[in-house]
This record gives structure tokens, sequence and C-alpha cells, in this order.
């Protein structure tokens, strides 16, 4: 059994016996151990505490560790993510920057449907060692598990070549990764008049062989007006649980029409985006005494598109389960870096670092259902860690938010 022990550690940050949900108030709990050692035994969390209560010489390790100075916590649980996709779109990035809004770049031809036109035209091999590269440059920024949806390829065959290439990244990375399926995305062209046509190719074709081929772990639906309705959302979903498929859905990112009434009524996981809410939904979020569903909060989609961020504020103080995830995507978030999320939700969202901390780590491994092996420094994880370069303060991470603190990134005992 190979072993290491990591001494002088700083501060080790998100220790805990055992975990839950974190919820309202709890989110601004963020246990750490000063001056404090920690033990893995073949990629696993084995022992941890403060220098002075352990005596090394009298331990077996193959190798110890001097990390003077560094600050050592559980790597980002990115809970959100569209990282399988095929080419870029700055073009639309420059439209933008000339007034159109994103509606109006959907409306001709860009947006979602930009990306499946480009998606259905690269090869199965060629899709992979684009998300492969990706998943690589993610990782050495610090994401140590991640959650990839389908819902660029809106066809039996793109979205099946999506799932597959999720399957794969699986199979070959150490990272934990969960799949989840995003047929309905939004409507191809040839449907936009025929709803029920395009959601009987959800349910009856694209389903059955996801289930066959075990591709995926979640069913998701983009509910917005021009998209899904609430009732077509229940529909898909309802059908998705027939194969054991659970709902982490797009709600309310423009407009609220009721999706959120609808994902609590589905039991889901989480309910991601929430950049529109109203007192009651907020209310509606903040009452489910489970911790369910987690509302996963997306900071740079609205950054990057220039519109009013999540009321993280206002949630957490109602007593809300936040976590918070990249939406890394070709269109509204072509960026992976955890680590300016978690600045951007203190800057402009008034999180503390301990509630973004906390939502980027352990409540994103809970809005996986991850959290039994990854997401806090707890005995019997993954060691999947971020080790910083020598910073005086936890709170520097979030305050010095234009430079790459991070030292190493290790993942399942492996540094990257």
């Amino acid at each position: 059994m190979a072993s290491s022990v990591f001494i002088n550690i700083k501060l080790l940050v998100n220790v805990r016996e055992q975990t839950q949900v974190l919820r309202g108030k709890e989110l601004a709990i963020l246990p750490v151990i000063e001056d404090a050692y920690l033990v893995i035994e073949d990629g696993i969390i084995a022992g941890y505490g403060q220098m002075k209560s352990i005596a090394i010489a009298d331990h077996k390790f193959d190798q110890a560790i001097n990390l003077d100075g560094q600050i050592v916590l559980p790597a980002w649980c990115d809970s959100h993510t569209h990282l399988v996709f095929a080419g870029s779109r700055e073009n639309e990035f420059v439209d933008r920057i000339k007034g159109l809004t994103y509606q109006q770049i959907a409306a001709k031809g860009g947006g979602i449907l930009n990306s499946a036109s480009k998606l259905n035209a690269t090869s199965e091999d060629e899709l992979f060692n684009q998300a492969w590269k990706r998943l690589g440059e993610v990782s050495r920024m610090g994401t140590g598990s991640i959650e990839i949806k389908s819902g660029y390829g809106l066809s039996v065959d793109g979205e099946l070549k999506m799932l597959r290439v999720i399957k794969k990244l699986k199979e070959r990375s150490n990272l934990s990764i969960k799949s989840t399926f995003l047929g309905a995305h939004t409507y191809p062209l040839e449907y936009k008049d025929d709803h029920n046509g395009y959601i009987d190719i959800v349910i009856n074709e694209m389903l059955p062989v996801i289930a066959k081929e075990k591709l995926a772990d979640y069913i998701d639906v983009f509910c917005e007006k021009g998209f899904f309705s609430p009732g077509e959302m229940e529909t898909i979903c309802r059908a998705g649980a027939q194969y054991g498929l659970k709902p982490k859905l797009h709600v309310n990112q423009m407009n609220s029409i009721g999706g959120i009434e609808t994902g609590i009524k589905l039991n889901a996981v989480s309910l991601d985006h929430l950049e529109t809410l109203n007192n009651t939904e907020i209310s509606l979020l903040s009452g489910t005494q489970s911790g369910l569903p987690i509302c996963s909060l997306l900071p740079t989609a609205p950054f990057f598109l220039h519109v009013p961020l999540q009321p993280a504020r206002q949630l957490i103080d109602a007593g809300a389960a936040v976590a918070l995830a990249s939406d890394y995507n070709p269109g509204s978030s072509p960026s992976g870096n955890m680590n300016f999320v978690v600045a951007l939700s203190c800057i402009q969202m008034k999180m503390l670092p301990e509630e973004a901390i906390n939502a980027a780590t352990l409540n994103g491994a809970y809005a996986m259902e991850l959290h039994e092996e990854v997401g806090s420094i707890t005995n019997g994880k993954k060691a999947n860690l971020i080790f910083t370069k020598p910073i005086p303060s936890l709170d520097y991470l979030p305050y010095s938010f234009g430079n790459n603190l991070i030292d190493k990134v290790m993942i399942h005992g492996q540094f990257i």
C-alpha cells in the first residue's frame, strides 16, 4: 500500500468527519486545521490532524512532503458543464458586443443550433479529442469532478455521439464524471412547429438506447420561453425516470415560467441557472427539508452575457442549499475556470469566501451525488486536492482573482 504524508500544511480546508448538504448559514462554516498534516494511501484520504499530534518518525510512510506555507483544499466539484462541443462561437461574442441579444442571435441560426450544426458535422473521434483537451485544462485549474451534458446533437445520432464521448471520458480519466442527457436543449429547426414530434423522438428513440448502453446518469431540459414549457419538461423527465434518470434542470435563466415548481414536484437533484427569481420562488427553494433540489448558480454565464447575476445572497439568507458551477459551454460561458467562478461569486454575488468554497466543493459534490467520494477532506474520500502556492490567507484566493494561485492539483492521489 503506497502511502504519503504531507506535513506543515498552512491550512487544511473543509475538513469534515461527516457531511451533509449545506444550507443557509451552514455555508459560511468552513472547518480548517492550521499547521496540519494529511495522509494519503492508494489515492484515498487516510488521516489528518495538527502537526503537533503526529510523530512522523513513528510511521512508515513511503514519502513525506513538506508543504510549508501552502494551503490544501478539496478539488473543485463542477456540477454543470457542456464540455463536449465542437468548435467555438466567438463570432456571436462579437455580435453581442455590437448589441444583439441572446434571443436575436438564436433567431438567425446562432446559439445552440449553431453548436448543433458543428457537432453533427464532427466525427466522434475528433469530438473526443477536443473534449479530452478541455478536460485536461480544467483539471489543471483544480477541477476534480465534473458533470457533462449532451444537448448539441438534437438528433438521435448526434445526442448518442455526445453521450458516447462522455462515456469514453469517464473510462479514460481519473476525474469523477457524471453524464447528463440534454436532448431537450432546444427544438431542431424542422421541429420548431412540431414540439410533440421532437419530444416523441427524445422519449421513444433516444432514451431506450441511452438506457441500453448506460450512457447517462441524469436527464435535463431547458425550461424557458421559446424552448420547453414546464409541462413539456415534466413529460420528458417522467419518461426519463422510467429508465432511472434523475432530473438536473435548466430553469429561470431568462424568465420565470413555472420551472421551479415543476422541478420541485419532479424531485430534481438540482435546479440550475436561477438568474430570474421572485420572492415566492426563493421561498420554495429554501423550504425543502431534504436540502434538495440544490440551487446550482452559474455566475459566469450572466457575466458573459452582461445580464444581472443570480441572487445568491437572498437564496443563502433564506436558507437554500447553493452550489457553484461553471456552465462551461461555447456560447454563454466559454471557460471552465472554477477559480474565477469562486472569485466572481464573492465579488459580484456578495458570497463570503467560505460560502463560495463550500458551494464549489461539498455542495457541488451533492449536486452530482458524488458526496460520498469527493468534496471535502474526509477519511475514505478520494484524494482530489488543490495545493496552492504560498499565499497569506484563504481569503486571498478570491481576492487575487486574476492570478494563478495553484501550485499542483492531485486527482485520486496522483499529481497531474
